[in-house]
């Protein structure tokens, strides 16, 4: 039963990354999955219900992303390589950040996801600042930066070049993150 739960969130999220919320249906889960819409409802009631347990799926991920942060004993800037490439690498060619998705539909999702999403950014920016603020700590990226912004612009970095990875290509993330790498360099 948890499993079929597993399974069915695993596939929102896949689907989130590839089509958007708005775009995915309990149609396209039962097809994929083989089983019956029905059997979908059973776990969740109404799409609502399941993009919540996406959100909470994705919290989750952050939070473990933060814990081991926090206790990993490499520098700063390994930690800020190895977030920006596991952002980078854990999606295919033709999908984008989850978060990025429900942030690109956000008008569109119900109350209760839009509380989620807003949480689920939060965080992620809130882990990113932590790095960051860290790396200019230990005095591996220009400590004159604003910690807030210099976060945000490189999640936006990063979740931009997936997006035009996913119409021109691999090479646009790579030359994204390697520019990304120059900037954060202290000068």
């Amino acid at each position: 039963m948890e499993n079929r739960k597993k399974q069915i969130v695993d596939l929102a999220i896949k689907l989130i990354q590839q089509k958007g919320y708005v775009a995915f249906s309990y149609d396209d889960i039962s097809k994929q999955l083989g089983v019956t819409k029905a059997s979908i409802h059973y776990h969740f009631e109404k799409k609502e219900d399941l993009g919540v347990a996406v959100t909470e799926r994705l919290l989750m991920r952050l939070q473990d992303s933060l814990v081991l942060i926090k206790n990993s004993s490499v520098s700063a800037e390994e930690k800020l390589k190895q977030f920006i490439q596991q952002q980078a690498e854990k999606f295919e060619c033709t999908e984008i950040c989850p978060i990025s998705s429900l942030q690109t539909d956000f008008e569109s999702l119900p109350n209760a996801v839009q509380e989620k999403i807003e949480e689920v950014s939060r965080l992620e920016l809130r882990v990113m600042k932590e790095i960051v603020a860290e790396a200019q700590a230990e005095k591996i990226i220009n400590g004159s930066e604003d910690v807030h912004l210099l976060s945000v612009t490189i999640l936006s970095s990063v979740k931009g070049a997936l997006l035009y990875r996913r119409v021109l290509g691999n090479d646009v993330l790579v030359e994204v993150l390697n520019q990304l790498n120059r900037f954060l360099r202290k000068p």
